[in-house]
């Protein structure tokens, strides 16, 4: 439930009501807005009985959320949430942002190639997977720790912040310590026990969504996150699996405008993992960015031909730096 304030409240009366939520055993979320002030109420297993917050001086009106997700929705929170990720912000109405890189880091001299080629075109943020998560157990698994250092040195050197999945608990303060921001994976995105985690660790969270996840339960994994104190999260939609297999995945576009109407957290697009063919990815790009999307994470290999994972969803450099002079001239 949301205890909505009137525009004159007190900072005395805001505290009177926050006295009385704690009271009941609920906890108190102040909400503060633009053009008025609301106190969430949260830790409730059913429907919040009024009674109790009736005639408190300041209250003006009570509003009743169903949604399993409260920290995230915009009834709760109506303005935009603003992620910074180094020097870089991504918010719903800020400049897109355009995250390229190898899918994985695979060498010193692959990594850093792959850097120099998407600074130079014009990106924002450098990814790159360090341990990732293979259909298969013989598909190259990463470099693990060693990936996590290499990607850091890279974007050191081009001025360009990083973002690299985490798969397991045991790996987040390593990965923090390098990482400017920590990509939670479609596979993870009911890891509940790594949603609580990454929530403690302080640095921004990428969250892609699962592959046959519904919306509902996307947000109610972001909601783990907000709740554990950190609301510097970016969604990701990364496709989702339908019985259609012309394409890897199925690109969901159509949750742009629907997500910018119900959460405040930013949503961008990974069309290189929904699509799974270079020679897509470049108009799905184009198209994510029409419906307003905060960004896209685009995998850009300096050889894709020999890229030890998702070659053939990569973009080569020219073909990265053509699209980039596209979305910018």
């Amino acid at each position: 439930m949301l205890i909505v304030m009137d525009r004159g409240a007190t900072p005395e009366q805001v505290k009177g009501v926050i006295e009385v939520i704690s009271a009941q055993g609920l906890t108190p979320q102040p909400i503060p807005g633009g053009d008025r002030v609301a106190i969430g109420v949260l830790g409730n297993q059913g429907y919040v009985d009024e009674s109790p917050f009736r005639g408190l001086p300041g209250v003006r009106e009570f509003i009743h959320v169903t949604k399993p997700f409260k920290l995230v929705s915009r009834d709760f929170h109506p303005e935009d949430t603003v992620v910074k990720v180094g020097n870089v912000e991504v918010g719903w109405n800020r400049p897109p942002v355009i995250i390229a890189g190898p899918c994985a880091v695979e060498s010193r001299e692959q990594v850093f190639a792959a850097a120099r080629v998407v600074k130079a075109a014009g990106a924002h943020m450098l990814r790159g997977g360090a341990f990732k998560p293979r259909t298969g157990p013989h598909s190259f698994q990463g470099m693990g720790f060693e990936g996590v250092d290499l990607l850091a040195e890279a974007g050191k050197e081009v001025g360009l912040p990083i973002v690299t999945e985490v798969m397991r608990i045991d790996q987040l303060d390593r990965v923090a310590e390098k990482a400017d921001c920590l990509q939670i994976g479609a596979r993870n995105m009911q890891n509940f026990d790594l949603l609580k985690e990454v929530a403690k660790v302080g640095r921004p969270v990428l969250l892609k969504r699962g592959m046959s996840a519904t919306l509902e339960e996307f947000l109610a994994a972001a909601e783990y996150i907000l709740s554990g104190g950190n609301d510097q999260v970016i969604l990701c939609e990364r496709g989702i699996r339908t019985f259609e297999r012309a394409l890897r995945n199925t690109l969901d576009l159509g949750v742009v405008p629907y997500l910018k109407n119900i959460t405040h957290l930013p949503l961008i697009v990974d069309p290189s993992h929904a699509i799974g063919r270079r020679e897509i990815v470049p108009h799905m790009t184009k198209a994510a960015i029409v419906v307003g999307a905060a960004g896209v994470m685009v995998e850009v290999h300096p050889s894709p031909a020999q890229a030890l994972c998702d070659g053939p969803q990569s973009l080569s450099p020219d073909d990265f730096t053509k699209l980039m002079a596209e979305l910018t001239g």
